[in-house]
């Protein structure tokens, strides 16, 4: 009969394996990504116009009056650009701007593919379309800013509509130009070899007869729609929404919700405004020797606002005047970010561990530097971890051996007291104090563990550094589920193992859970990301090793007692 028994346990087993591979080749997958419609256009050549707007694009805020963080904004009417858009190719950047306005409205990144499968299918960071809006904006507000005009924002002129970084040469300049009432007006954008920072220059030629005043915006324009780089299958999605570094000097993320409720308004000295999502981010960083108003609002479409402000500038007549920004789109580089702006790599959000996640990925990142996969660095740092933690582990295993060992003994407690739980308490007491064993001696060693493991955690769920990157086999993608999910019965099954070595718990329901958790685990595990199970999978493979190894010890001495 048990072998039966076991021979239909086990073809169940199979038949449900081979069910959920096919579900997962059926709808777990799912079909690439189509590129948005400015890309698949510029990848044709046709480089369209964008979407009219309704009139009510409210995009551009008035300079900041001395002594104010007011910032009220100018409705100003944005038709769509007659002259189409202008395409620009880096060996890091796609992009397209608008030549209304100047502001860039498609970045796609060409050495982070939206796919594996689909190497020529470059990921989409920023887009104007009917699927998304998510847009880099800048202009010169104020008195007598072009970005303020009651007639519309300006439209510049470019010597050609489309621009590629040479083979050989380390930077790319685009020059937007505009003149309106004898002054001169030239938007510079400059692109640089391997980076995905782009500086973008104002450059003020004052040849009227009266005096200029306007002021620098840079702002990032969003909706609604979700993380197109991030999954929420693990049940712990990764932060959408804005940040800035406030005037305090710490990193602030600023929720939807907490933008829906009301508007920010802060003076910081230098400082950078950004939008996260998983993997990516773009931000604004502004003249670090300055001042600057960072604000959030939204515009009468519903679409999320957050930028900065500078100080005006103020030119006399036939005076010149150069205006600077910066603006970063791309992966979270935490080395380049850091380099950039203070506090800028915070975006790669570890959440409330971030002290223990930063430097848990900078050991990562020393042991991939010579091993050179980031498969086998997460099994090193594991067992790395697990070397540190060795005592507390092994203090830990022992009281469970402990509690193992005398587990007959408080059977029989049971069985002479009944429902007497008072007695009982008290003959457990005495037992613990005579065998000397502490109950929670099994518990506080493993408390004390959790935070570096659930930091550890963060680290791979939120580096760009596991996107796309292999192991072996079958593992392509440590950021995406194990295709077969080896890895995850791999963990169930070892999660099953560690169990028969701690002793079963007194209560026949609470034994009953535990002995269930092996297979909730295992399909809670089911759509991790490979790298993080690969990480549970070698942590319990080692917890396994270390138990067993001291449970024999403890019984083999108990035995020879």
């Amino acid at each position: 009969m048990n072998m039966q028994r076991n021979i239909l346990i086990a073809a169940l087993l199979v038949i449900t394996y081979l069910m959920v591979l096919q579900w997962n080749n059926d709808y777990g997958q799912g079909a690439p990504l189509p590129a948005s419609e400015t890309e698949m256009n510029a990848a044709s050549g046709d480089l369209p116009s964008l979407p009219a707007s309704d009139g009510g694009d409210d995009d551009v805020p008035q300079a900041v009056e001395p002594g104010t963080n007011d910032i009220p904004t100018t409705p100003v009417q944005t038709p769509a650009a007659s002259s189409g858009l202008i395409r620009v190719e880096t060996d890091t950047l796609h992009l397209l701007i608008n030549p209304l306005g100047g502001d860039i409205v498609s970045l796609s990144l060409p050495e982070y593919p939206m796919r594996k499968d689909r190497p020529d299918l470059p990921f989409q960071l920023l887009e104007q379309s009917n699927n998304r809006t998510y847009v880099a904006q800048s202009g010169l507000a104020g008195r007598n800013g072009p970005d303020a005009r009651a007639n519309g924002r300006p439209l510049y002129s470019t010597e050609q509509t489309s621009y590629r970084l040479d083979e050989g040469s380390e930077q790319l300049t685009v020059d937007l130009h505009f003149s309106e009432n004898n002054v001169n007006y030239i938007k510079r954008f400059t692109f640089t070899r391997g980076d995905y920072l782009i500086d973008v220059d104002y450059l003020i030629d004052n040849q009227s007869d009266a005096a200029w005043n306007g002021s620098l915006f840079g702002q990032i324009k969003r909706d609604r729609s979700g993380d197109p780089s991030s999954s929420s299958a693990t049940g712990m999605a990764t932060f959408l929404g804005a940040a800035y570094w406030s005037a305090d000097g710490s990193y602030t993320k600023l929720k939807t919700k907490d933008m829906d409720k009301a508007n920010l308004r802060e003076s910081v000295d230098g400082g950078w405004a950004a939008w996260l999502q998983h993997y990516f981010v773009s931000a604004w960083i502004p003249n670090a020797e300055q001042q600057h108003v960072y604000q959030t609002r939204k515009d009468s479409q519903g679409n999320y606002i957050v930028g900065f402000v500078s100080p005006a500038v103020n030119l006399s007549a036939g005076e010149q005047a150069t205006i600077s920004a910066d603006f970063y789109a791309g992966p979270k580089l935490q080395d380049r970010l850091k380099a950039i702006s203070p506090g800028l790599e915070l975006t790669v959000d570890y959440g409330f561990l971030w002290w223990i996640a930063q430097p848990l990925f900078w050991v990562l990142s020393l042991i991939h530097s010579v091993v050179g996969n980031w498969g086998w660095s997460i099994i090193l740092l594991t067992i790395l971890i697990k070397l540190v933690f060795f005592p507390l582990s092994a203090t830990s295993y022992r009281s469970m051996a402990n509690m193992r060992r005398v587990a007959p003994k408080l059977q029989a407690l049971r069985e002479q007291y009944g429902d007497d739980r008072q007695k009982m308490s008290q003959g457990m007491m005495e037992l613990y104090k005579k065998e000397k064993i502490n109950p929670l001696g099994g518990c506080l060693p493993i408390l004390v563990q959790m935070p570096v493991f659930i930091a550890l955690y963060w680290t791979l769920m939120e580096s760009v550094e596991m996107r796309q990157a292999p192991w072996l086999g079958w593992i392509t993608d440590l950021s995406l589920k194990d295709p077969y999910f080896i890895l995850p019965i791999l963990m169930g099954a070892s999660m099953f193992i560690q169990q028969q070595l701690n002793p079963t718990p007194p209560d026949p329901m609470q034994a009953k859970v535990m002995k269930m958790l092996p297979i909730i685990f295992t399909f809670f595990f089911l759509w991790f990301p490979a790298g993080l199970v690969l990480y549970w999978v070698v942590n319990n493979i080692l917890s396994i090793a270390q138990q067993w190894y001291i449970t024999r010890q403890i019984e083999g001495a108990a035995a020879k007692d």
